[in-house]
């Protein structure tokens, strides 16, 4: 019971302190089950994220389940999922509770205004972490970048560079007879 209290508590603390959402949780949970629990490795944290961006859902969430399921099947994801969401679901509640009361306030407003550059900050030291650790090759750089500014500035869906990219890795480790069945 130990090590699903350990496995929650550590999600549970990401999800309650990270404003900002998945993207901004993503170096806070790399820095706890990687570098300092080291329940998974850098490498394999990379691939969760790639997982966890490509299914259905909250990157964080589906981060939490991964890892979890990593560490105990059903049970470690559970935990972590439970974790991760419990903090953001008790703080809806709360301020639904007392929106009227504070939505006019301005220091709420001033907080919230004051909060967002933490959050830009929280989502380049993950685009940075995870650039490093991709293990890009030679020209291999230029996809990311053209894939970001095809998504931001020609508003193509990001399930088209999923799906091209699935298609082309097949592809690609085919023409190389590295293809695992």
């Amino acid at each position: 019971m130990k090590k699903y209290l350990e496995m929650f508590s550590v999600f549970f603390k990401i999800g309650a302190f990270t404003i900002g959402g998945g993207y901004a949780m993503v170096p806070l949970i790399e820095a706890e089950v990687v570098d300092k629990k080291k329940w998974i490795e850098k490498d394999e944290f990379v691939d969760t994220l790639a997982l966890a961006q490509s299914a259905p859902g909250p990157i964080a969430v589906n981060t939490a389940v991964f890892v979890g399921f990593k560490m105990d099947r059903y049970k470690g994801a559970f935990f972590t999922t439970l974790g991760a969401i419990l903090p953001s679901f008790l703080i809806i509640l709360a301020i639904a509770m007392f929106f009227k009361e504070i939505k006019d306030l301005k220091a709420v407003e001033s907080a919230f205004k004051a909060i967002r550059p933490a959050v830009v900050a929280l989502i380049a030291t993950s685009v940075i972490s995870l650039s490093k650790s991709s293990k890009l090759k030679g020209k291999a750089f230029i996809i990311p970048i053209v894939v970001a500014a095809c998504v931001t500035f020609l508003k193509i869906t990001p399930i088209l560079f999923i799906i091209i990219a699935v298609i082309g890795g097949n592809l690609y480790m085919a023409k190389k007879g590295g293809s695992k069945q």
